[in-house]
């Protein structure tokens, strides 16, 4: 890797190929290492925003951060569950390479001790680290934030809370109360708000130093809770709830940017923004034109709303149909912070900026796999498949059929052999799940799976 890389203009010509736009980029100061931030949200639909398509939804500000970028349109998280999606995200790894598989059947089980965070790396780097929001990675002392390469955590440990003040849940003994590193702490109003304003108080902390944020966002997971303000503002709205929390998150998120604008940050700021994994079923969101959502292994599962900005060095409006993943996050921070891997491990996401060779687009992957316990789906190209424990597999060609309609397998035999050997061979490199979901759960995503295979409506969604 070229050691001026990260802070050469050349970084994003290369994703230019995919547009027709070609905007005048400048040059970076070498001397100074950008400040990465990731803002990362739960449960989101696919075409839940303006930017991907969204007619009743409004989210100007986040909008606006998306369009002053690169859009991803074929961008995907490595599970199609909140807990090991962000295993993998942090790790840059795929999480089934230390069995990090599952949802966990409680939130105590973390992330493997001997992996290293992106946080870790980037703080060996000189970056000050700062960990917000939802954290889902383990409750006991050795998973913390703070144990895991994170000077600064201000969020709740567990999977989800509620927005307002809860006496059961505030308790200092209970994982979804807030803390402030490793003291639990009260707080008033609305916890999307908290959290976006505790966004804003660490860019004023260390706007002088490179900096390194994790800004986990529980919006829009359940449970479905707003300020009567914002749903008054979308009453009538057939998803009103989902709305009024999305116009929170919206707000939120444009209080970072503003923040990172009157500091003069944007042009040495590089900020990713996309979900977790798919929209969810149980809290209004869409994943149109998508099929499936949050659990199962089709689109809507793992398809994510994806956008990266950094003024002056990406191109603003751009929309790339390129493949990339969560895992990339981890691969690009370690880039911008001119560092390698930092273990002797490999990892499995790819750089989002192209090195010298302005020519050649960015490096993005030809495959990807998932695989959450009894299901599992490979990606070569156009082409999926998808498996089910005990059930014959399907193939699909997404360029023709985004909604993962019509079964290939029999027609393009050739194909669905080399997709079955390549997730068999990525399968042998990884180690069996640590854990499983709940029975109940395991159950019914199993019938999920095998309906929609079989283009049937779920009998079932939730035990």
């Amino acid at each position: 890797m070229n050691k001026n890389y990260p802070y050469l203009t050349v970084v994003i010509i290369g994703l230019l190929a995919i547009s027709s736009c070609k905007p005048k980029l400048k040059v970076a100061d070498n001397k100074v290492k950008p400040n990465i931030i990731v803002i990362l949200i739960d449960d989101a639909g696919y075409a839940d925003f303006g930017f991907m398509g969204s007619k009743d939804l409004k989210t100007p500000e986040i909008d606006q951060l998306a369009n002053s970028g690169v859009i991803f349109t074929d961008a995907h998280t490595s599970s199609t569950v909140c807990s090991p999606s962000r295993a993998g995200l942090i790790t840059g790894r795929y999480q089934q390479r230390f069995g990090f598989e599952c949802n966990g059947t409680g939130d105590s089980l973390g992330l493997d001790e001997t992996e290293i965070t992106m946080a870790a790396a980037l703080k060996n780097k000189g970056y000050k680290t700062i960990g917000i929001g939802k954290w889902h990675l383990g409750d006991k002392e050795q998973y913390l934030p703070n144990n895991r390469g994170f000077d600064e955590f201000y969020g709740f440990l567990s999977g989800s809370r509620n927005y307002f003040p809860s006496p059961q849940q505030d308790n200092p003994k209970n994982i979804s109360a807030l803390r402030h590193n490793n003291k639990a702490i009260n707080f008033e109003g609305y916890l999307t708000d908290v959290l976006g304003d505790a966004a804003v108080n660490y860019i004023e902390q260390y706007k002088k130093e490179p900096f390194f944020m994790y800004l986990s966002f529980n919006a829009v997971h359940t449970p479905l809770q707003a300020k009567q303000k914002d749903l008054d503002k979308f009453k009538g709205h057939p998803r009103q709830m989902l709305a009024a929390m999305t116009w929170s998150l919206d707000e939120n998120v444009g209080k970072v940017m503003k923040k990172l604008g009157d500091e003069n940050l944007l042009e040495n700021t590089i900020v990713f923004f996309l979900s977790d994994n798919g929209g969810a079923n149980n809290n209004q969101s869409t994943v149109f034109p998508l099929k499936g959502w949050k659990g199962n292994e089709f689109e809507g599962g793992h398809r994510v709303p994806f956008a990266v900005s950094w003024k002056g060095h990406f191109p603003a409006g751009v929309k790339s149909d390129k493949l990339v993943s969560s895992l990339d996050i981890y691969a690009t921070a370690l880039a911008l912070a001119d560092t390698k891997n930092p273990n002797n491990k490999p990892i499995d996401g790819k750089s989002l900026v192209p090195f010298t060779d302005i020519n050649k687009l960015a490096n993005t992957h030809e495959t990807l796999f998932w695989r959450k316990d009894e299901a599992a789906a490979a990606r070569i190209g156009d082409y999926k498949l998808i498996r089910l424990k005990n059930e014959e597999s399907v193939l699909y060609n997404l360029k023709s059929d985004i909604g993962e309609t019509k079964d290939l397998s029999k027609i393009e035999v050739k194909k669905h052999q080399e997709l079955q050997k390549a997730l068999a061979d990525w399968e042998s490199k990884m180690v069996n799940p640590l854990w499983i979901e709940e029975p109940d759960w395991t159950k019914i995503t199993y019938d999920i799976h095998k309906a929609l295979m079989n283009n049937q409506k779920p009998k079932k969604v939730q035990p």
